[in-house]
């Protein structure tokens, strides 16, 4: 068949949708400055659906040092990749600061988060070494593994039962290929909220040899203490091996960094065909990451509020009866029942007659009949705006339970 031809009849599990859906459901336009509140189709709503999570977006000195480097430096500089004319003082000054907050030795700056997790993935492992990974892993890390020619096991998410079932295969593949054993597993599984058991998967090297890969994109900047992440939170830094961060999410920015031990970073410096491959970072982003990290560091109020929000959103939301899954972070999920089509009638509802928000999550990410509504606080909100979306929510469960919603078919927005 032709390929073309073959593509026009499968359009995949989200794409045979996407006539009616895109631009309002998939694909929408957020317009305005960023913050709890923007424009959508020339209106504004409440908005639960931004990873600004210490509202640094808007924050004026973020502005301010964004502006003046681009005017210093616009947008090519500099040119090339980093390892044949695209390096400067500020990409290593930016890593070395990483470094120093994490508490780790060394640190390599990402270009984007997703290809540098899909990259570290492929560079650090060959075809004798074994990957075990968490089922619930996101989809860079699952990408990565695609490039990996040898052996993997996946362990139930969570379980450490699971895990040691898993880790026992693993060392007894590698022992027979003289290979090694890399664990992934992520900080903050960010569309459900829970935290990665990085403790419990430390204490496992006692009994097993691994070393421990960990995404922590949601937990950076939000996690533990001084914001470090996930593993600072479970005071078990030393048991991570290599720590995965990206500027997406607390930082309001795009890129990222992979910190570990000197000889682990200097060997992906030279191993990672992302970045061999790629243009350095723009001037104005990695200045415009080193102003952001400095707020992350000497400002914990920022977090201290996220957290307030957070923590007022996800008791209201108890209180009122409503399903917020296992989560222990600030990833809020709101779990309901119902089919594809009360779904989308009741996003609808949400964002036409009530002006919020927030992002639906239906089958294939979840199970059939499963409705997940996914907010994302941040320091940006209000305890008004919290109020408003709890009151929101009890109007539109008694809609959906009484069956108001029910269609078979998605809602035609355009």
């Amino acid at each position: 068949m032709d390929i073309f031809e073959k593509i026009k009849l499968n359009r995949g599990p989200l794409g045979k949708h996407s006539k009616e859906s895109h631009g309002y459901f998939t694909f929408p336009k957020l317009e305005g400055p960023i913050g709890n509140k923007m424009i959508f189709r020339g209106k504004e709503v409440l908005v639960w659906s931004l990873n600004n999570y210490l509202g640094l977006a808007n924050h004026p000195e973020v502005r301010e040092a964004d502006a003046k480097a681009a005017a210093d430096f616009g947008l090519a500089y500099p040119m090339g990749a980093r390892m044949m004319s695209g390096n400067s003082n500020y990409h290593e000054q930016l890593e070395n600061e990483i470094s120093a907050f994490m508490k780790r030795e060394d640190t390599i700056l990402l270009n984007f988060g997703y290809q540098g997790m899909v990259s570290a993935i492929d560079s650090l492992v060959d075809r004798n070494d074994v990957i075990v990974y968490d089922s619930e892993s996101h989809a860079c890390i699952l990408d990565g593994m695609r490039l990996h020619f040898g052996k993997r096991f996946v362990f139930q998410h969570n379980d450490m039962d699971s895990l040691e079932k898993q880790l026992a295969r693993a060392v007894k593949v590698a022992e027979e290929k003289d290979g090694g054993v890399l664990v992934i597993t992520e900080g903050v599984f960010g569309m459900a909220g829970d935290q990665g058991k990085l403790k419990e998967i430390v204490a496992l090297k006692k009994k097993y040899p691994f070393r421990l890969f960990v995404d922590d994109a949601h937990g950076f900047g939000t996690m533990g203490p001084t914001g470090a992440g996930t593993d600072e939170e479970q005071g078990c830094q030393e048991g991570v091996d290599i720590y995965f961060g990206t500027f997406a999410k607390s930082m309001s920015l795009i890129g990222g960094f992979i910190s570990s031990t000197e000889n682990i970073v200097e060997y992906l410096r030279y191993n990672m065909r992302s970045q061999i491959f790629a243009k350095a970072l723009p001037m104005p982003i990695v200045i415009g990451a080193l102003k952001r990290l400095e707020l992350l560091r000497s400002r914990p109020e920022l977090r201290e509020k996220l957290w307030t929000i957070a923590n007022a959103l996800q008791s209201g939301l108890k209180e009122a009866g409503f399903n917020i899954g296992n989560t222990n972070t600030m990833v809020t999920p709101v779990f309901l029942t119902g089919t594809l089509g009360e779904a989308t009638n009741l996003t609808f509802d949400l964002r036409e007659n009530h002006s919020i928000f927030c992002s639906i999550v239906v089958y294939p990410v979840v199970p059939k009949d499963v409705i997940m509504l996914r907010l994302i606080p941040t320091a940006a909100h209000t305890l008004e705006d919290v109020s408003y979306t709890i009151e929101t929510f009890k109007k539109v469960a008694v809609r959906l339970k009484k069956g108001e919603y029910h269609s078979d078919k998605i809602v035609n927005v355009n």
